[in-house]
């Protein structure tokens, strides 16, 4: 096949397979009726694959079973009479068994203890690595639709409780192709119990997908919740967090405190919200993705109202809807108090470059003050050294003339004096303009 397609088409793109076939990777089960389906879904933040496959090894006929086989993160294993599927996520894996009913367990008698009839045994069950977060019973029969009586029936083997549920999905004749009947409690036993009755005519990827549906939404659900128990316990801490900032901020405005100590005062706030964000943002961010899942799930049953019961897609909204609003409101409320730090450390910020602008004007001020008498005082130094050079060149030349004129020679000394001062000033102030000029100029 790929040989062929080589043929008529440009290479293949490296990930063109393995993104094609994610289509595949997940297959609904397929199964006939009646059945029981024991689903388990378990954290497993410290589980690894190797301890998932060591597992599943104990397992009747796949004591062989390699890590390599499970990097697809999905298998289906058939055994004796029995079906299990391993499903690995990114924070949790899911292990469904499917089985038939136990001989005992049919419509029209109270169904019997289910778990204690899982085909895998309690002990493989109950040793299954992880933290569970979410165990159903679900009891498919192929008969019952029909009756009037079925809720009450249903109640039977559900236990104490409302129960909720409706018909689920449209046939070709716009009739539902099953019922839901579940109280939505956790039993002695740890499970959730789950009761679909079908019409006899139903097929095996039918049964699957209804299967399906139903087990992923209850697991969405609470995977979705986990992030509600941190809202609430962050709420209290964001309380504190913006009294602090409007503190912070009323005595920016007031002035009432050095900058230096309200800046460490954000800088330290500013951290708290940062921790706090980067340990919780990605719970918030899933929890927004497992309720789309539950949300796309719920309108995949197509459920209406079955004999004036509430249905399971609007009992669960009526709960997950404010709970989910709450992890956003907190989400939003994170984002927002961050901004609002930032914004208070840049105001901040700007007030000590104003200030410390001001003071280096003030600096700049003095320095230029300071350079201006540095310049009348050299102008006054070199008016000095003017004179003393021509003193001493004068005193020079007086001394000389003296020389001379008792050597014989007939020179007045007051007079060459007197006649070189002018003109050995004005060359001394030439000379002494000409040096200036070359050092600028260096």
């Amino acid at each position: 096949m790929t040989n062929a397609s080589d043929s008529y088409l440009p290479p293949s793109d490296s990930q063109r397979l393995v993104l094609h076939n994610e289509i595949h990777t997940r297959p609904s089960a397929t199964f006939k009726l009646p059945a029981l389906v024991v689903y388990v879904a378990v954290l497993n933040a410290k589980v690894s694959i190797a301890d998932e496959c060591q597992h599943l090894r104990l397992l009747t006929g796949h004591a062989h079973l390699s890590v390599e086989q499970m990097k697809g993160n999905f298998l289906q294993l058939q055994c004796d009479h029995f079906k299990v599927i391993w499903e690995r996520h990114t924070e949790f894996t899911r292990y469904t068994i499917i089985q038939s009913l136990p001989g005992n367990a049919h419509w029209g008698s109270q169904l019997p203890e289910l778990a204690i009839h899982v085909a895998t045994g309690i002990d493989w069950l109950k040793n299954i690595p992880g933290k569970t977060i979410t165990a159903i019973q679900l009891a498919m029969l192929n008969e019952g639709m029909d009756d009037p009586d079925s809720i009450f029936k249903a109640k039977q083997w559900l236990g104490h409780g409302t129960v909720v549920g409706g018909t689920l999905g449209r046939t070709t004749g716009d009739q539902p192709h099953s019922h839901l009947i579940t109280n939505l409690r956790i039993g002695d036993d740890g499970f959730v119990r789950m009761l679909v009755l079908t019409s006899a005519g139903t097929s095996e990827n039918r049964a699957g997908r209804v299967a399906q549906r139903l087990l992923e939404l209850e697991t969405y659900r609470i995977m979705a919740l986990l992030s509600l128990p941190i809202a609430k316990q962050l709420s209290s801490k964001l309380f504190e967090a913006e009294a602090q900032l409007v503190d912070i901020t009323a005595r920016i405005e007031k002035n009432s405190d050095s900058d230096e100590v309200l800046l460490n005062q954000l800088a330290s706030l500013a951290a708290q919200v940062e921790s706090a964000t980067a340990e919780h943002s990605y719970r918030f961010s899933a929890a927004r993705a497992y309720d789309a899942i539950v949300r796309e799930r719920i309108s995949e049953m197509r459920e209406k109202p079955l004999s004036g019961i509430q249905t399971m897609g609007e009992y669960i909204q009526r709960r997950l809807a404010p709970a989910i609003a709450t992890v956003n409101a907190t989400s939003d409320r994170l984002e927002a108090l961050a901004e609002r730090v930032a914004r208070a450390s840049a105001l901040l910020r700007t007030r000590v470059e104003i200030a410390a602008e001001a003071h280096n004007q003030e600096l700049l001020e003095k320095l230029t003050r300071g350079q201006a008498l540095q310049l009348q005082l050299q102008t006054t130094v070199e008016g000095l050294s003017v004179a003393a050079i021509t003193y001493y060149v004068v005193s020079l030349l007086y001394y000389l003339t003296k020389a001379a004129k008792a050597y014989g020679i007939n020179l007045n000394p007051e007079m060459v004096a007197g006649f070189s001062a002018p003109v050995v000033l004005v060359f001394s102030w030439l000379l002494i303009r000409k040096i200036h000029r070359n050092f600028r100029g260096m």
